[in-house]
């Protein structure tokens, strides 16, 4: 994480009102110059600046397309540290990228640091290439787009591919079948899957791979292993590491690992009919009960397009769930949070009217404070990652989102 110097008191004691007057007057001032990202995850005070609202790829994309449309030279993301550098990847040299506060970053993308994976590669190479039967064996990187240009670089020059929670499937079928690269005759591939270790278990499951979970339940071996980074090979022997097919990262959301089996277990309980829907972040044994699982686009859309008089429970952060219950409840749809606790991202809040304001100042005084740049070559692999991820995804591209 980075660290943010703190604001003059001219910004640290205004109203939160007049704010968003100041906020107002620069949007104004700097017309089509300046573009303002918006993160579903993000407060409503902040929401109701952005020119553009979604998650983090869909906005990085649409970004990449309306800052050129309208001549923006300045992209304010109102997200986390990573999504900017996804934004400053995707978009033109030409336009800046700003974090109003650079504190903001994302423990589950921080959970993979680049020498951890690097070491991780060499230690999964090491011990398929000593056993003859395993010799050679390819290992295809994959990664969440919720990762930091560092690890979608490695993942790009690896030959692999990000993913989002809506085409993760995808991508691990393309895997499978080589990447970039046929299979060989009699060739099977492994995969390193990075940073969130739930997205990377459920999805595997959909493909048929026996998780640990399953295996600790049900008897017999897993297909799937923790790769811990904290500890010496993952945490796995040599015989654990050449026994599996995927190998999933130990990270994880701190929003939605908040969300348990109890949550839904108790709804189930009560009997009302409440359906549940989560997102695939969730833990295997969350999203095996809920109803329905997907990206936070899915969430959106299933409860915008839900009867009227049809009762929901959603497992996903707390902002986002109060707007979508705020929309659902004039419809006459019943909707709730799954877990009465506070379930938010406390990084995505660090994002305040007073952090924006200070940031707008700054734009308008021709600085550019806080600016987000990928250096050249990580951004060159990064973006091979990013545009694998993009080949893989169906004619719905641009909402394809985490």
């Amino acid at each position: 994480m980075l660290w943010q110097p703190p604001l003059p008191e001219s910004y640290r004691l205004a109203s939160e009102a007049e704010l968003g007057e100041r906020i107002a007057a620069r949007r104004t001032e700097l017309g089509n110059a300046l573009l303002i990202l918006g993160h579903h995850y993000q407060q409503d005070d902040v929401i109701r600046h952005a020119d553009l609202i979604g998650d983090s790829l869909k906005l990085s994309q649409m970004a990449a397309a309306e800052a050129p449309r309208r001549g923006a030279r300045t992209v304010v993301f109102c997200g986390v540290h990573f999504m900017a550098e996804t934004a400053d990847i995707l978009t033109g040299d030409d336009v800046s990228v700003v974090l109003p506060d650079l504190s903001a970053g994302c423990s589950m993308a921080d959970m993979a640091g680049y020498d951890d994976t690097v070491d991780a590669w060499d230690a999964i190479r090491a011990a398929l290439d000593a056993d003859p039967a395993t010799r050679g064996e390819r290992v295809i990187p994959i990664t969440y787009v919720n990762s930091t240009a560092a690890i979608k670089a490695f993942v790009g020059q690896h030959g692999g591919a990000c993913c989002t929670s809506s085409n993760a499937a995808a991508v691990f079928d393309w895997a499978l079948s080589g990447g970039s690269e046929p299979l060989r005759e009699g060739e099977r591939v492994r995969i390193l899957f990075l940073p969130d270790q739930h997205l990377g278990r459920n999805t595997a499951r959909s493909r048929g791979f026996v998780t640990e979970v399953d295996a600790k339940r049900d008897g017999g071996d897993a297909d799937t292993a923790l790769w811990d980074p904290r500890k010496p090979s993952g945490g796995l022997s040599p015989q654990q590491i050449r026994r599996a097919c995927v190998y999933l990262w130990a990270g994880h959301c701190s929003v939605h690992k908040l969300f348990r089996p109890e949550h839904v277990e108790s709804l189930r309980a009560a009997n009302d009919g409440t359906r549940v829907i989560v997102h695939p972040e969730c833990a295997q044994e969350v999203v095996e009960l809920a109803d329905l699982s997907g990206s936070t686009e899915f969430i959106i859309d299933t409860i915008r397009s839900a009867e009227p008089g049809t009762r929901w429970a959603i497992g996903t952060e707390w902002h986002l769930v109060n707007r979508l219950c705020r929309e659902a409840q004039s419809r006459g749809v019943h909707a709730r949070i799954l877990s009465e606790c506070q379930c938010l991202c406390t990084t995505m809040y660090r994002i305040d009217q007073a952090h924006l304001a200070w940031v707008l100042d700054g734009i308008a005084q021709g600085r550019v404070p806080n600016r987000i740049s990928v250096h050249p070559e990580a951004r060159t692999h990064a973006r091979v990652a990013l545009e694998r991820m993009l080949a893989l995804a169906p004619a719905r591209a641009m909402s394809l989102v985490d």
